[in-house]
């Protein structure tokens, strides 16, 4: 314990981004529907959160004003008889992620998604209407489109105001510390002070297929576009997260319904370990979505991957509008872990 009182640790690592100012955040919702072809981009007449100014509700856009690693998300009402398909877009029309549904049914319902984005200054990320009168977005005074997002981790390069501002004056060492010109002591310094940070976002362009057979192993699915990948934590290629620092993490998915296939696809932790699953039996010849979230406390070595049920009744379906989508990053550090593991490795 005196360790830590020589580090000088008074606060969670990750309130640095609040406490140095280093903050942005917006939050908006629409009450009222948009019809395809009326305007491009989705406006919002409700702003709930703008921390920094970054977000301007009568343009429906977000303007990057600090760098780094920022998390959307958007949720979107389907107008009964219409189609409904919406794209998250960074700058002129480069599509990162879409919500969609090619039914006509005279219900009501919503679609929702979610990604992460690096972004620098003067990068501008906004929702894109798909311009056909066959499309159309619902929404009431309850409503049913809103469009979150905020600034996860800060660039490195920024941050370090954080790291510098907040080390305790000179002076105020605990009695029985070693003097800061002991080079251990400073090694162990930067070391405790560096803020954990890991984060990831990832996305597939094409479908998953289930095949008849008997028994295989479980296989995570895979994805083929990296947005972000804050410590090189997530392998797309295994489809694997591994924890690297011990804490909570937040994990969010989004999967397509792949025509005449049902979707099954569950967020799993080591070995096989069920943490939650999206489901849709439906198996009519139209395209939907499916997304799930939740938060997971892990330790250093964890993984979590995601799969999808593997038998041919199932499928999960993708194109270059990438609707199947997964993120997590980690939340609140569990920082007397990550500081003793990183102090004496």
């Amino acid at each position: 314990m005196g360790l830590l009182i020589c580090l000088g640790l008074v606060t969670p690592f990750h309130v640095a981004p609040a406490m140095s100012g280093l903050r942005s955040a917006f939050s908006a919702t629409r009450s009222r529907s948009v019809l395809g072809g009326s305007q491009r981009a989705v406006t919002f007449d409700r702003l709930l959160v703008n921390v920094g100014g970054d977000f301007n509700p009568d343009t429906g856009r977000f303007r990057c004003r600090l760098a780094g690693a920022y998390y959307f998300s958007f949720t979107v009402g389907k107008f009964p008889k219409k189609l409904l398909s919406v794209m998250l877009v960074k700058n002129g029309q480069e599509v990162q992620a879409m919500a969609y549904d090619g039914h006509r049914k005279p219900g009501r319902k919503v679609q929702s998604q979610s990604v992460m984005l690096t972004l620098k200054p003067m990068d501008t990320v906004w929702l894109l209407l798909q311009q056909s009168p066959d499309y159309a977005l619902y929404s009431n005074v309850g409503p049913y489109i809103t469009f979150t997002g905020y600034l996860v981790y800060p660039d490195s390069s920024s941050s370090m105001s954080y790291l510098n501002n907040h080390l305790p004056q000179p002076g105020f060492l605990h009695p029985d510390c070693p003097p800061p010109t002991d080079p251990w002591y400073s090694l162990t310094r930067e070391k405790a002070f560096e803020e954990p940070r890991s984060a990831f976002s990832v996305a597939r362009t094409t479908s998953v297929l289930g095949e008849s057979g008997g028994y295989r192993e479980k296989e995570a699915l895979t994805f083929d576009v990296e947005y972000v990948n804050i410590g090189g934590h997530f392998n797309k290629t295994s489809g694997h997260f591994t924890c690297h620092f011990p804490g909570s993490y937040f994990f969010a998915f989004t999967v397509g319904r792949h025509p005449h296939r049902a979707v099954s696809v569950k967020l799993m932790t080591g070995r096989g370990e069920v943490q939650a699953m999206v489901f849709d039996e439906d198996t009519s010849r139209h395209r939907e979505m499916q997304s799930q979230s939740l938060l997971l406390s892990l330790r250093k070595g964890d993984t979590v991957w995601l799969y999808s049920q593997q038998d041919q009744r199932y499928a999960v379906y993708s194109n270059q509008g990438r609707y199947t989508t997964f993120s997590g990053f980690l939340v609140y550090p569990d920082w007397e872990s990550s500081i003793l593991d990183r102090t004496y490795n």
